[in-house]
């Protein structure tokens, strides 16, 4: 399965897999306190040894700089560009999760499609197929953006589909399950 191999023309949009999704939030979104809007999102964990999915991130993210440097720049990427792509290990040292990975936190004001893909079926996903720690691939969109002096390159949240089952991260609970396994009646 060609998880890597989906991007759009201009080069902005890509599919990429197989990724760990970690502070899942793609069934109710969260209120931003300081823009007050609603969103969609979810830190996308990418493995360093997927060299094919980080290219095409990196890719992508030259593609929206150049449209940045055409639209707000004049024609110029600027040195100090705020990159969406992070070190796991440098970022966040004390999280197993992200060692040995790149990351990227991506969100949306429009809700993403979820979907599980399980013995040769697509069907949605319920909030117990999908969560914090679950493997899978995503739908993302890099996009420029220039406000109050900040310049860099956004992602925006497209649709996920869960691959495969991992260990539950913090970020997303566990199941009642877990919690009352230790419970006779």
């Amino acid at each position: 399965m060609a998880l890597n191999m989906k991007k759009s023309d201009d080069g902005t949009s890509i599919r990429i897999g197989e990724v760990r999704f970690s502070f899942a939030k793609v069934f109710t979104p969260v209120k931003n306190e300081e823009t007050g809007k609603e969103k969609y999102s979810c830190s996308i964990v990418i493995p360093k040894s997927n060299t094919e999915a980080l290219t095409l991130v990196s890719n992508a993210i030259a593609a929206a700089a150049k449209i940045g440097a055409e639209k707000y720049w004049s024609g110029k990427i600027p040195p100090t560009l705020k990159k969406p792509l992070r070190d796991g290990d440098t970022d966040r040292p004390d999280d197993e999760a992200y060692e040995d990975s790149m990351f990227l936190n991506a969100s949306n004001t429009r809700k993403p499609g979820v979907q599980v893909l399980e013995d040769g079926l697509r069907f949605d996903a319920s909030e117990d197929d999908f969560y914090s720690g679950c493997y899978g691939a995503a739908v993302l969109s890099f996009y420029p953006y220039d406000k109050a002096g900040s310049r860099g390159v956004a992602v925006s949240l497209g649709n996920l589909i869960k691959l495969r089952d991992g260990e539950r991260l913090s970020g997303g609970g566990e199941s009642a399950d877990s919690s009352f396994s230790d419970l006779d009646m």
